[in-house]
C-alpha cells in the first residue's frame, strides 16, 4: 500500500492505493498548521496502514521553478523521513488542487463539505498521477 499526501498550511489531505497499485482512495483530511504534528500524524497513519512508500505532492511554481511553498514541503519531507522507515516520494502536485476544485463543482459539493475534501480528493489526484506513470510498482 502507498500513502498519498497534499501537504497544506493548515490541512492535509490523505489517500491510498489499493493492494495492487492500480488505483487511489480518499482517506481523511487531518486540520493542523504545526508542521511536527502533521508530520507525527502522517508518520502513525503510514505504520499504521503498513505503508511501503509515501508519495508527497510537491508544489512547483508552473515554470518548474520551486517557491516558498516547495521549500517548506521539502522541510515536511525532511523531517518525516525521521519519523518512517518507508521511502518518500517528492511528486509533482501542479494543479492537483484544481482538479479537486473542478471535480467538486462537477458534483455540486459545497460549504464545509467542500472544505472539507479538497485535500484528500488532491492527495488521491497526487497519487493516482504517480501510480499511472508505472512507478508505483
Amino acid at each position: 500500500m502507498i500513502l498519498g499526501v497534499d501537504f497544506g498550511d493548515s490541512r492535509t489531505g490523505y489517500a491510498t492505493s489499493d493492494a495492487l497499485g492500480f488505483s487511489a482512495h480518499t482517506l481523511e483530511t487531518y486540520a493542523e498548521k504545526n508542521m511536527n504534528k502533521v508530520a507525527l500524524h502522517t508518520a502513525d497513519l503510514a505504520k499504521k496502514l503498513g505503508a511501503q512508500k509515501i508519495v508527497l505532492g510537491f508544489p512547483k511554481n508552473m515554470n518548474g521553478t520551486v517557491g516558498e511553498r516547495g521549500k517548506k514541503t521539502k522541510a515536511f519531507a525532511k523531517l518525516l523521513g525521521t519519523l518512517v522507515d518507508c521511502p518518500i516520494i517528492l511528486w509533482d502536485e501542479r494543479l492537483t488542487t484544481v482538479s479537486a476544485h473542478n471535480l467538486m463543482n462537477e458534483t455540486n459539493v459545497r460549504g464545509k463539505k467542500r472544505k472539507d475534501s479538497v485535500d484528500k480528493i488532491a492527495a488521491a489526484f497526487i497519487l493516482q498521477a504517480y501510480l499511472d506513470s508505472g512507478s508505483g510498482a
